[in-house]
């Protein structure tokens, strides 16, 4: 791995930001390396608060989305709540859903097969909203690509709002109004919201709307904030600007009154806090499982289930769900890396495989596994009707979108974001994309790129670490991407003899790390490095990337170090970043 170090920030603004702050210096630079400059921004940032939100109108077509549900609602039109099958999607639907059906008594909700339908707005969707006189419809993270569906669907007389995140094309839908912050011509101060955010944007402006006298109609809308926190953890978009605080006030919802669908799905949790990370691994995957395996549909049932007794029976056979998911990852896995060495593939740039009889719910994850194994952009194909359907995923910095809009000459369909996409191509077309595709990324991706990096924030020494110094970083959660947890770095350490490896097949290690600087022992564990045991035996002195964690064990809370990675200390520097090699 590649070990960059980030360049420390100017010396006087540390001093100046520490004294102000009345905080360590260590603390004061992980700020600014944020750019976080001042005494307000820190109150900001330490403080997420909901009056920092921007006011929905801001977003472009705003005001039409809200004059056309007013306008449904007048004439008891019928509308349709239409969302991906995703974690964004369901939770996007979940949310207007249950805001609406509170106010008005003419709305459904609708997911997309995921096989017989596909990604996005389909034209089954469509006659299902022509055949049950629906007259709105309003798309919930996806649709900004959909121009022909738009089209028909106006000839049927329904009109659409799309309320998506995604890049746009060239040209917009003609819908009635199109939310998306990505558009070119939007002026919205924050375009990181994910689908379910949009979603979240458009009911805080409906409730604006609809209470004119209420000076803080947000306080209402809180609770909806479960939803969007898992939205915000499931997609990976930026835990930063309005989805901190978002996130922040989301979890606290998570953590004191969710609802009871997200109840029911962590009843068996044997956490008191759950954290942004927790979202990623127990309530996402979970959410998800329902659209890979049966249909999204079972997810928005769930987590609009008013009744927790029913949400439970929902949630357990969603468990079922995401057991079958598991068991087919792993086994999918197993066989794409079976391909990959049978076609001696190892020493490619890209990693793309197909096999006809692979589970469409489950190849984004396999492309994640395959990653983990061979260091580069990936896409994992499986037959969909008479197309073949992949998903992409890329590494960190290569922008895997820009890579599959160059070989789109042999793409049917695509859509995603610079690190996940989707795509459908013509069986005939799969060879000469493959080969394009290998092409495109082997002249594109620098080489820098091919091997993981660990981001390092600064370097420290053990003795900084402190009870008020780990309490001040885990203030800076929720922590995600462009506000990741801060990694550390120290030299000059060595296990103190009772290091060992632990786990199945000694996988992990566990270290007991003495530092040179105070000789105070500090627990540590490195997960997945059971192979740099010979690093740190035999009192060898070593240097460590680490995160500061907590560890609870028998009701006693203690700090300990995560192990990202342990070097032998040899240091070179590298466009004036720090470089461990």
């Amino acid at each position: 791995m590649r070990w960059r170090i980030k360049s420390d920030p100017d010396p006087k603004k540390v001093n100046e930001l520490a004294n102000i702050l009345s905080v360590d210096k260590i603390i004061a630079k992980l700020l600014l390396q944020r750019k976080i400059e001042s005494y307000d921004e820190a109150k900001h940032f330490f403080r997420p608060s909901l009056d920092d939100l921007h006011d929905p109108f801001l977003m472009k077509d705003m005001d039409l989305a809200i004059d056309r549900i007013e306008k449904a609602i007048k004439n008891e039109e019928n509308i349709l709540i239409y969302g991906d099958y995703d974690v964004d999607g369901t939770t996007a639907v979940s949310l207007v859903y249950s805001y609406l059906i509170n106010i008005y008594n003419h709305v459904a909700h609708y997911i997309p097969d995921r096989y017989d339908e596909g990604y996005g707005i389909s034209y089954q969707g469509i006659d299902f909203a022509s055949d049950n006189d629906f007259s709105l419809i309003i798309a919930l993270d996806c649709g900004i690509k959909a121009i022909d569906k738009v089209d028909y669907a106006k000839k049927k007389n329904i009109d659409f709002i799309i309320c998506d995140h995604h890049r746009p094309g060239e040209k917009l839908p003609m819908a009635i109004a199109v939310l998306d912050p990505k558009r070119t011509d939007c002026n919205y101060p924050y375009d990181e919201l994910c689908g379910c955010g949009i979603g979240f944007k458009l009911i805080h402006a409906l409730s604006i709307r609809r209470n004119p006298l209420d000076k803080d109609p947000i306080l209402s809308l809180i609770p909806y904030l479960d939803l969007v926190a898992t939205a915000i953890a499931a997609d990976i978009v930026p835990i930063t600007g309005e989805n901190r605080i978002l996130a922040t006030y989301g979890l606290k919802v998570i953590n004191t009154n969710p609802r009871n669908g997200i109840k029911a799905l962590i009843q068996n949790v044997n956490k008191d806090q759950l954290n942004i990370t927790d979202v990623v691994f127990i309530i996402a995957p979970r959410i998800n499982a329902a659209g890979r395996i049966k249909h999204g549909q079972h997810a928005v049932t769930l987590l609009t289930e008013t009744d927790l007794d029913t949400a439970k029976e929902y949630a357990a056979k969603i468990e079922q769900f995401n057991l079958h998911r598991k068991e087919l990852d792993k086994q999918i896995t197993k066989e794409a890396l079976l391909q990959i060495d049978r076609n001696n593939e190892k020493e490619k740039f890209t990693s793309v495989v197909f096999d006809e009889n692979w589970h469409k719910g489950v190849i984004g994850i396999v492309a994640s596994r395959l990653i983990e194994t061979y260091y580069r952009p990936t896409l994992v194909f499986t037959k969909s009707g008479d197309r073949l359907a992949a998903s992409a995923r890329s590494v960190k910095g290569f922008d895997v979108y820009n890579a599959l809009q160059a070989c789109s000459e042999f793409i049917e369909q695509f859509g995603g974001h610079k690190y996940a996409a989707g795509l459908t191509l013509l069986p005939e077309n799969y060879q000469k994309f493959k080969e394009k595709f290998e092409e495109v990324v082997k002249k594109t991706i620098p080489t820098e790129l091919r091997t993981p990096e660990i981001t390092i924030d600064t370097s420290i020494h053990l003795s900084d670490i402190n009870p008020k110094f780990h309490r001040i970083i885990n203030l800076f959660g929720p922590f995600g991407p462009q506000n990741m947890k801060p990694v550390f770095t120290a030299s000059g350490l060595r296990d103190n003899g009772y290091g060992k490896k632990v786990g199945q097949g000694g996988d992990h290690l566990k270290l007991s790390i003495i530092s040179g600087a105070d000789q105070k022992t500090y627990n540590a564990i490195g997960f997945g490095m059971g192979k740099k045991f010979n690093l740190i035996s035999k009192g060898n002195t070593f240097q460590a990337s680490f995160t500061i964690e907590e560890n609870n064990w028998n009701g006693v809370t203690s700090m300990q170090l995560n192990i990202k990675d342990i070097k032998e200390e040899n240091i070179e520097f590298f466009n004036n970043d720090l470089i461990l090699q």
